[in-house]
C-alpha cells in the first residue's frame, strides 16, 4: 500500500513535525469538517504550498500512516440509506486500527443539523466484525441505534497524512493509496486524495485557500457511502451516481 507514496517521502521530509502528545490540544472532536477530492498528481504542487503554515504527524519517524477501518451497519444498511437520503442527523459506526501506533479505537461519528461533526470513541484490544459488551454499551449511551443489529460491512484501508496549521486550531488530513473490500469484492482509487480540514468553527484557512487557487472544490464524500455503493448491489445509488461518475473520472485523470 505504501509503495506508491514513496515518490512523496522526500517532501513530507522538510515539514516541522508533531508528536501525538503534541497533537492533544488540536483533537477537534466536535467540529466543522470540509472535504476535498483531487487527482494525485496535484498533490506536490499542493504539499510545496503548504509547507510554510503547518507541521506533520510523526508517529515513530512516520509521516505516512496507515489506517486500516471496518465500517458497520444493520443488514438494511440503514445507516447507509439515511446518508444516502440526504438526512441531516446521522451517524457512522466503525473500528479503526492506526497501524504505526498500534492503537485500536471503536468510533462514533454524529453529524447534526447544524453541520458540526461531533466524534466519541473508546480504545479496543482489537477489531471484531460484531460488537462486544462494552462497545454496544457504549453505543447505546450516545446513540438510538441498536447495537446487536451491527455487523462489519466494508474494510477501508489507506495511508494517511496528518497536518497541524501553525496559526489556528485546525487539523488538515489527506487520504491516499485508497482500497476498500467487504469479502467478496474489491475496489481501490490510487490516484484519488480526499483531504478533509477539520476546525472548530468555520474560518479562513491557508488551506482552503490553496485549494481556492488550485481550482479544486469543496464537495461532500463520505468513503464509507462511497465503498457501500460500489460493492453492494442491493443498496440504493441514484443519488450518489454522479458523486461515483465524478470520482472515478478524478481517479483515471492523467
Amino acid at each position: 500500500m505504501l509503495q506508491q507514496a514513496i515518490d512523496i517521502a522526500p517532501m513530507l521530509s522538510t515539514f516541522k513535525p508533531i508528536t501525538l502528545d503534541e497533537m492533544n490540544n488540536v483533537k477537534l472532536m466536535d467540529r466543522v469538517d470540509k472535504k476535498f477530492v483531487f487527482n494525485r498528481n496535484k498533490l506536490p504542487s499542493i504539499l510545496t504550498q503548504l509547507e510554510s503554515d503547518y507541521r506533520i504527524l510523526n508517529i515513530n519517524n512516520v509521516a505516512l500512516n496507515r489506517y486500516e477501518t471496518l465500517y458497520f451497519d444493520d443488514s438494511t444498511f440503514h445507516l447507509y440509506h439515511e446518508h444516502h437520503k440526504g438526512k441531516l442527523c446521522r451517524y457512522k459506526v466503525r473500528s479503526r486500527k492506526y497501524v504505526d501506533s498500534n492503537l485500536n479505537f471503536f468510533e462514533v461519528k454524529y453529524k447534526n443539523n447544524k453541520g458540526r461533526t461531533i466524534k466519541n470513541r473508546i480504545k479496543q484490544s482489537g477489531i471484531d466484525y460484531t460488537l462486544n459488551d462494552e462497545c454496544a454499551t457504549f453505543l447505546k449511551g450516545i446513540s438510538p441505534i441498536n447495537p446487536y443489529s451491527l455487523e462489519g460491512k466494508l474494510w477501508s484501508n489507506c495511508t494517511r497524512i496528518t497536518f497541524v496549521s501553525n496559526q489556528s486550531q485546525e487539523r488538515l488530513t489527506l487520504d491516499i493509496d485508497l482500497h476498500f473490500s467487504n469479502g467478496d469484492k474489491k475496489m481501490a482509487l490510487n490516484n484519488i486524495v480526499i483531504a478533509e480540514l477539520k476546525q472548530e468553527k468555520s474560518s479562513g484557512s491557508i488551506f482552503n485557500d490553496i485549494m481556492k487557487k488550485e481550482r479544486i472544490k469543496e464537495g461532500s464524500i463520505s468513503k464509507y457511502c462511497i465503498a457501500a455503493a460500489s460493492l453492494y448491489d442491493e443498496v440504493k445509488k441514484n443519488n450518489f451516481k454522479q458523486k461515483l461518475k465524478t470520482i472515478n473520472k478524478i481517479n483515471h485523470a492523467l
